[in-house]
């Protein structure tokens, strides 16, 4: 039924205070869990001294985190500001010079970002990050598809399996904490972005692009070891737009993003003082002991968690690319504005670049069954590579294309008569609430089925068998309950916005019977 179909008020009502009551009861669970549990032997390494303010230890166990707002902040925050203000002085001094400093700001760019990786990582990883340039270049010439996706397929693979990373890895001299982060991140984003000119290169109809252009595309410090991956097609058209206008309050958002992240921050950290959500479900002996509500609690935060670390992440970036008038891929979407798997990602630049080059190139419109297969299988044998094979890997991908190919399946069965009659009798609020059941039960399959890469195997079917099997009836029905409203809820935020973008006379519900406005 339309997206449209309203609810009764007091029924939106009912739903957030249960919603409200549960996050509240789950979360107590897990700080009483943190609390009691905080000298335990298995916490030694990964709960450390926090702020002296709290009198509390920390949750530190998240190395990415670690290195970007505590270990390493200052260097990053440096190599950030020095972009920014390397930009602006050469905007400032190129029309003293006679250069038109709109049209070669992408030069810049690339000429920062190249001296700040040489600096950073040495010779060896410039030549060796130039050779993957060189060869999947010199492959896009020949404007071949199916050849310009093979080379950068191996190319991928070389830096992902052994013996092949283990080689390259070692031609890096120098030893420091973050070089192999640097080291994978940069040389996969690399390929990853070398792959998108190559296969934009096969679309110009006249002649190619440059070999500069690539470096000028790949070499944008910002983007360059953690991403977001902007496609070539959208960087090459901003980067070379030389109207650099700035819309009514654009610094004005800028600066408050930049503002509500730090605060993000401030309260995450704050958090980790008495929210042990990524330590605990390592100890699979406490796991053991702890109740169904503090399990589905920490599954569910170490999804919310895993968001908000990349909107922050790639939300810092993406504040420096639009200061350089840049529209880079938007943060993912919330884990729990998602109840369906085909709106699941948590990079949305990896998600622009699969669904453009493979996904949709392959699934065209999405509509048949075996496209939509083969379309899948694919995406997620990329992904595959791209997060590393191996068996956690392999049963993520495995679970994620099942469930999206499930979908289809599932909206074309429900599609057929007689259960397409059946849903035409009813009201659009009683069809609403029918799909928001089978909604609520897809939540937390794409819960149990992502967070098994975030914590472990164990964890994932330790929760499963606790939620779906011993907690049956009383958890699981009441896990589900609680679910079913907070999908509700998501749910009349989308039939706000779809309002808001066509603005139709709609039937409101007022009592639980429908009347017209």
């Amino acid at each position: 039924m339309g997206i449209k179909s309203a609810l009764p008020r007091y029924e939106l009502y009912l739903y957030t205070a249960v919603l409200g009551v549960a996050l509240i009861w789950a979360g107590s669970w897990i700080f009483e869990a943190s609390s009691e549990n905080i000298d335990r032997k298995a916490f030694k390494e990964s709960v450390q001294p926090g702020w002296h303010y709290f009198g509390r230890k920390m949750d530190a166990a998240d190395f990415e985190w670690m290195m970007w707002f505590s270990t390493f902040r200052n260097h990053i925050l440096f190599a950030l500001a020095g972009h920014v203000i390397f930009a602006k002085i050469f905007s400032l001094l190129a029309p003293k010079i006679g250069i038109n400093g709109c049209k070669h700001r992408s030069l810049i760019f690339g000429v920062y970002g190249g001296l700040a990786v040489l600096v950073t990582m040495g010779w060896t990883y410039m030549a060796l990050v130039l050779s993957h340039c060189i060869i999947l270049y010199s492959v896009a010439l020949v404007k071949m598809k199916w050849l310009c996706l093979a080379a950068g397929l191996s190319a991928l693979a070389s830096i992902k399996l052994e013996p092949y990373n283990s080689w390259q890895e070692a031609l890096v001299t120098g030893s420091f904490d973050l070089q192999d982060v640097l080291f994978y991140g940069g040389c996969g984003f690399s390929i990853m972005r070398c792959m998108s000119f190559a296969l934009e290169n096969c679309d110009k109809k006249e002649g190619n692009y440059t070999f500069c252009d690539l470096l000028r595309y790949n070499f944008y410090l910002p983007f360059f070891f953690f991403g977001p991956i902007m496609t070539f097609d959208k960087f090459h058209a901003q980067v070379n737009n030389t109207q650099l206008t700035r819309k009514e309050r654009e610094m004005w958002n800028i600066t408050t993003k930049a503002l509500l992240h730090l605060g993000i921050i401030l309260v995450v950290d704050v958090f980790f003082h008495y929210l042990y959500i990524l330590t605990i479900p390592s100890d699979m002996k406490l796991v053991a002991k702890l109740s169904d509500w503090c399990l589905a609690g920490l599954a569910y935060s170490n999804l919310v968690y895993d968001w908000v670390k990349a909107a922050i992440m790639f939300g810092v970036i993406n504040t420096v690319a639009r200061l350089d008038h840049l529209d880079p891929p938007q943060p993912p979407k919330c884990i729990t504005m998602l109840y369906v798997f085909a709106e699941t990602h948590f990079d949305r630049g990896i998600n622009d670049w699969l669904c453009r080059y493979v996904y949709d190139y392959i699934g065209g419109d999405h509509d048949k069954i075996f496209k939509e297969l083969l379309a899948t299988i694919c995406t997620f044998a990329i992904t595959t590579l791209w997060l590393g094979p191996c068996q956690l890997v392999y049963i993520w991908s495995f679970f994620n294309c099942f469930g999206l190919n499930f979908e289809l399946w599932v909206a074309k069965l429900f599609s057929l008569p007689p259960l397409s009659t059946i849903e035409g009798f009813m009201g659009g609020a009683m069809s609403r609430r029918i799909r928001g059941v089978f909604n609520a039960a897809n939540f937390w399959t794409i819960i149990l089925y992502n967070v098994l890469s975030l914590n472990s195997l164990e964890f994932a079917k330790l929760v499963g068998r606790r939620l779906i099997f011993k907690g049956f009836p009383l958890s699981t029905l009441s896990v589900l309950l609680v679910t079913y409203c907070g999908v509700q809820l998501v749910k009349e935020r989308e039939r706000k916005e779809a309002l808001l973008e066509d603005p139709e006379p709609v039937k409101a519900v007022d009592g639980g019977k429908e009347k017209a406005e």
